[in-house]
């Protein structure tokens, strides 16, 4: 939008308020001042993390495990990525396999308007009602501008249109647009630990294994004696042993009866 304020180069003085919006081809000249503000809204934040573990670091490839199994590759990672690590700030070069890595992103949008006002100053040197009018700048050069349809303009606290304006009025136009944007930024911080370093060797401590004493070698078949029986077998008959009690008995009986012989 365009504001216009005329006001008069003759005895009666400046124009009562008069402003007016034009819609302007408007010139790229020294004499257009332009002024900028912006306005921003309420900025929103979005965090996302991402962790995984390092698998495989070759030049400036990376190979990483996410922590939902995904395996990504990083081809051609800048030396200028570094990650913090205990403190100090590494590169891919210095990443080892087992190295956990975390990447949190903030991603920050915010609304703003920005507003521009352009203001030219020039004296009417042509009216073409209600279609244009043109304009002699304060470096001598003449631009023309369109006039929207209907517009109205206050000279001497009366409304006109574009038939009101006459050759040697002094005008001063604004062009004001608004133009809504969104800014999208993003802040990415990479964090990391080392890998767990392997456990620690056992000492050499010697351990007693008890041994049983070697089993004495079995004797020579011939001189092996054969154990004896728990009860001795039973390989003969009494009758010899009645007979030899019977032979004793009978001559018991025949030295008795030779002893009572001698006697008697």
């Amino acid at each position: 939008m365009i504001s216009i304020r005329l006001s008069r180069m003759c005895m009666r003085g400046l124009l009562a308020g008069g402003a007016l919006c034009m819609a302007a081809l408007w010139p790229v000249a020294a004499q257009v001042q332009t002024n900028q503000n912006v306005e921003h809204g309420q900025a929103t934040h979005d965090v996302k993390v991402e962790r995984g573990e390092v698998v495989y670091v070759s030049g400036n490839d990376l190979v990483v495990k996410m922590e939902d199994g995904e395996i990504r590759h990083f081809s051609n990672v800048p030396d200028s990525v570094t990650v913090l690590v205990d403190g100090k700030q590494l590169n891919v070069h210095q990443l080892q396999p087992g190295m956990k890595l975390e990447r949190q992103t903030v991603r920050t949008t915010t609304p703003r308007v920005v507003t521009t006002v352009e203001t030219v100053t020039g004296t009417v040197w042509r009216v073409n009602p209600p279609l244009a009018v043109t304009l002699t700048l304060e470096n001598g050069e003449n631009q023309t501008f369109k006039i929207p349809n209907g517009q109205k303009f206050m000279i001497d606290g009366k409304e006109t249109d574009a038939f009101g304006l006459r050759k040697g009025m002094k005008v001063s136009a604004q062009r004001i647009t608004e133009v809504p944007e969104t800014v999208v930024t993003e802040q990415v911080k990479r964090t990391g630990k080392m890998p767990p370093p392997p456990p620690a060797p056992k000492p050499d401590v010697p351990v007693l294994v008890a041994q049983a004493p070697p089993a004495p070698a079995p004797a020579p078949a011939a001189a092996a004696a054969e154990p004896a029986p728990s009860k001795l077998p039973k390989t003969a008959s009494d009758l010899p042993l009645v007979g030899l009690l019977g032979a004793i008995l009978c001559g018991l009986s025949l030295a008795s009866a030779l002893l009572r012989k001698m006697v008697g």
